[in-house]
């Protein structure tokens, strides 16, 4: 399926793909600390990626808090 991540196109080849699973083949943690996802506009709780499932031209933005100043 074809996504929009973080304003760019990917391909991802998961079959009833979820969010978790997307977050973790990008190498980041599920650890909710400093993870932040939506889907289509809308901030999904992390508590809810193992239950959020990806269709093809969703757009996917995904962010990580650091420290720093």
């Amino acid at each position: 399926m074809e996504l929009t991540l973080n304003g760019e196109i990917f391909v991802y080849d998961g079959a009833d793909a979820t969010l978790a699973e997307l977050i973790e083949r990008l190498g980041m943690t599920t650890d909710v600390r400093g993870v932040a996802a939506a889907v289509n506009g809308k901030v999904i709780p992390a508590g809810h990626w193992n239950a959020t499932p990806l269709h093809d031209g969703d757009r996917i933005e995904i962010v990580t808090a650091f420290q720093g100043g």
